[in-house]
């Protein structure tokens, strides 16, 4: 696919769709998908439509203590594990038709150097300070003991399967002083506590602005806001910034020793930052990155998990307060869980299908679709492989595909090959193809406030109404009857179809894409008609009807005998 990124500078907002980094250390199920990458996508995709210059950028979190967990289970190195699994997104991301500006890591010399550059600015500035504290120390291991090693029950859920950092099933953040019975993930042994030296975030000194910060936002999610605004009224405690590990960023400053390293929940979020500015470096245009974080009409969206809403929300925007002179988020559209048959998908459980599982039954831009009309925007949302065929099989190829395949093959049979003339439409005419333009300004308007649902709703609403124009003309009758007015009709259901396509292409680039030959590629925001004369041979189903017998055979449980 083309180069996705918006090259003028004269044109447009620049807008930063900045999307969650994944961590390395396994492969990503359906649910990350549905919940930021999908999402983030089909914003970027609009935007660059109706003219904005648009930065998406993301990267694979290379230094997150489940890497050197599941290292340490494989006997393996670190490395090995990030190699294994960053090679994994880039390959998914590119047969979805992800359309990142930049897809890059953690583990770059840019993204060390940025880190350290904040790190320092925020210590020049009072944020942060060193502190002593007690810290669990596995005796049997003999080192201490990352959040993510440490496992739990959880004080807010009683979740006994809680992390040191996070409680997976209630989203809730934690200090692994928190857990009720804590275990080492290493040996299963009761960890005990002992005296270590870190660098501490001034989470607390953000307290005020980040609250009017907060009542300032406006068409925020209410779980998103609600949350955020919980948190600052809750009291920001401040937290730690390096661990005593091995693998990881190390610190600008030798103050605590040796054995210390940034830990990733400091580091993980300026991601956004260092990409943008290694994406200038790459353009050749150091300093590009400066249009969307220090322009003060410039947007940045954020595409997460709700379980990251805290990191987006107070502490990423308190550290950009603390630095000064960068942009905050403007929207933190945060999608709530994806279940699977009723439990949440996890890939550190095995729950739900990976990317490349779901890739391996479905068309890239069915499977697409069918998450996109199932986004858990304001509530969770359960999944399944049946679902999924379900959706594909009854709205994509019955709606859509079908209405694509019908037109294009009429008007190869009916008009000699070739798009018809433009003359000679009725109001009932005009009228559907009115329809649809008033679709694509909804749609707009739908994306804009990061209703996703709605507008392929929206969408494929207008492809229905085309259909229902069909069925009320009967082109096929009146190729017989009234030859030239069947040529009107199916032009102007050629034209119905361009206008459509532009409305589902941020949801569909690869069917979009294909349909190149006849309505050349979409470009913008508008609806194009094909020009007359245009060749139209004779077209090909754009979407596979899935075989819903034989996908549910392969999901059944083998049995005995």
């Amino acid at each position: 696919m083309a180069d996705p990124t918006t090259t003028d500078p004269r044109a447009g907002t620049a807008v930063l769709v900045a999307v969650a980094w994944p961590y390395a250390s396994g492969s990503r199920h359906l649910g990350h998908l549905a919940g930021a990458y999908l999402p983030a996508d089909v914003y970027a995709r609009h935007q660059r439509l109706v003219g904005n210059r648009v930065l998406m950028v993301s990267g694979s979190d290379v230094h997150g203590t489940p890497i050197t967990v599941r290292a340490d289970a494989e006997g393996v190195t670190p490395v090995d594990i990030v190699d294994r699994y960053h090679a994994e997104f880039v390959a998914d991301w590119d047969r979805l038709g992800i359309s990142w500006d930049l897809y890059t890591s953690t583990g770059t010399e840019n993204h060390a150097a940025v880190t350290q550059d904040l790190f320092l600015r925020l210590l020049e500035n009072g944020h942060i300070d060193r502190r002593s504290s007690e810290q669990y120390f596995d005796p049997e291991a003999d080192r201490f003991l990352p959040d993510r090693y440490i496992e739990g029950t959880c004080p807010h859920c009683d979740y006994v399967e809680a992390r040191g950092d996070q409680c997976e099933d209630c989203g809730r953040t934690l200090d692994p002083e928190d857990l009720v019975d804590p275990r080492s993930k290493i040996t299963g042994s009761i960890p005990e506590l002992r005296a270590t030296e870190h660098f501490y975030l001034r989470l607390s000194d953000f307290t005020e602005p980040l609250g009017e910060w907060l009542d300032s936002r406006e068409g925020w999610r209410r779980h998103v806001l609600n949350f955020s605004k919980g948190w600052v009224e809750e009291g920001l405690q401040d937290r730690a910034i390096t661990r005593d590990l091995d693998w990881g960023i190390e610190l600008p400053v030798d103050d605590l020793g040796p054995g210390k390293r940034i830990y990733v929940w400091f580091e993980a979020v300026i991601g956004y930052l260092s990409a943008a500015k290694e994406w200038a470096q790459r353009r050749g245009e150091p300093e590009a990155w400066r249009d969307w974080w220090e322009d003060p009409e410039a947007r940045a969206v954020y595409f997460i998990g709700k379980d990251n809403i805290p990191f987006h929300t107070i502490i990423w925007p308190g550290m950009l307060i603390g630095y000064g002179g960068l942009n905050l988020p403007t929207d933190v559209p945060a999608n709530q869980y994806v279940t699977f048959k009723g439990g949440k998908a996890s890939a550190s459980r095995g729950v739900g299908l990976t990317i490349g599982e779901g890739l391996d039954l479905f068309q890239a831009d069915a499977l697409r679709y069918a998450l996109a009309a199932a986004l858990p925007e304001q509530s969770d949302t359960d999944l399944s492989v049946e679902e999924i065929g379900r959706r594909v099989n009854e709205e994509l190829v019955a709606t859509w595909g079908n209405l694509v395949n019908r037109v294009l093959s009429m008007v190869h049979k009916t008009c000699d090959g070739a798009v018809p003339e433009r003359d000679g439409r009725t109001g009932d005419d005009e009228a559907v193809l009115a329809g649809v333009d008033a679709a694509l300004a909804t749609v707009t308007d739908q994306v804009e406030r990061v209703e996703l649902r709605a507008a392929l709703r929206t969408g494929m609403d207008a492809a229905a109404e085309v259909n229902a124009y069909l069925n009320a003309t009967e082109p096929w009758k009146l190729a017989t009857s009234d030859p030239g007015r069947a040529r009107v009709v199916l032009g102007t259901a050629l034209a119905a179809v361009a206008g459509v396509r532009v409305a589902l292409s941020p949801y569909l680039p690869f069917s979009t894409e294909a349909l190149d030959d006849v309505f050349g590629p979409v470009e913008s925001w508008e609806r194009v008609e094909p020009a007359p004369g245009t060749p139209v041979g004779k077209p090909v189903p754009l979407f596979t009807k899935v075989d819903l017998d034989e996908l549910l055979a392969d999901e059944a449980p083998a049995t005995d005998g």
